[in-house]
């Protein structure tokens, strides 16, 4: 993968350990964005990275370092400046919102089921484009989301945690994302939950090339499933590396921070 460039003098910042195979291709491009808080004070530096298609992109870095604004910005839960993140090639800013989200779905550290059922859950989506899914439609995304025909019918009451964030992913699911954005999935589940939601992640990169950019305060569970980590550090995108190199971390702070969470 090509070196990312600084926006001002085009000099090399950081250079990627993992190379793309010929066929592979940038779904997401970030370049130089930046945020700032109400107050003014700087949020993100400039942060760029490429996301590869069908790939498991992790993000990981302390507590503030703009992980999940990063995310947030991929789908414009915060409006990022234009000319900064591109999906496809096109910036974000020139699409449909809407349209957007579908193409790039999100799923949240708790997951937030809607009243009535899992299938009318699952349903929601797709409602509003007019479409309304078959029973067959909706077993298949329980399937997906390694659930079985029992929790149909169930409601959100009725589920644990774990159970409710894979019904959340399938909800997601109904709506054919390109990339599947996850921002701490796991962090509520405890570790037979968590092993079934990475199962699934891994599998849908596997089977339908899914492209997912997850954040995560678990180093390990970011080098179970990730093919590249980007390490972000006070609002910069400090190091790129494969998740079984992190150890080869130059950058003191990432360093340091691989160090106490080991």
């Amino acid at each position: 993968m090509e070196r990312f460039p600084d926006a001002e003098n085009q000099e090399p910042l950081l250079s990627v350990t993992v190379e793309p195979s010929p066929a592979e291709t940038t779904k997401f491009r970030v370049r130089n964005l930046t945020k700032s808080s109400d107050a003014g004070t700087p949020i993100l530096h400039g942060v760029n990275m490429d996301i590869p298609k069908g790939k498991i992109v992790g993000i990981i870095g302390p507590s503030g370092s703009g992980k999940s604004t990063v995310l947030r910005a991929l789908n414009r839960l915060w409006e990022p400046p234009s000319g900064t993140v591109f999906l496809d090639g096109r910036d974000i800013r020139d699409l449909d919102v809407l349209s957007l989200r579908r193409k790039v779905g999100m799923l949240f550290q708790l997951p937030a089921l809607f009243e009535g059922t899992v299938a009318d859950n699952i349903r929601f989506g797709p409602q509003l484009k007019g479409k309304k899914l078959s029973d067959e439609e909706v077993h298949r995304l329980l399937t997906l989301a390694d659930l079985d025909a029992s929790f149909y019918d169930k409601r959100g009451s009725d589920l644990s945690v774990g159970q409710a964030q894979r019904v959340a992913l399938a909800r997601t699911l109904a709506n054919e994302p390109e990339v599947l954005l996850l921002d701490e999935p796991t962090s509520a589940l405890d570790p037979i939950s968590t092993q079934n939601v990475e199962d699934v992640i891994m599998k849908l990169k596997k089977k339908q090339g899914l492209t997912v950019v997850m954040v995560s305060h678990s180093i390990k569970q970011i080098q179970r499933i990730a093919d590249v980590v980007c390490l972000l550090v006070d609002g910069d995108v400090v190091e790129v590396l494969e998740p079984d190199r992190l150890s080869e971390a130059k950058h003191p702070m990432a360093l340091r921070f691989l160090t106490l969470s080991s």
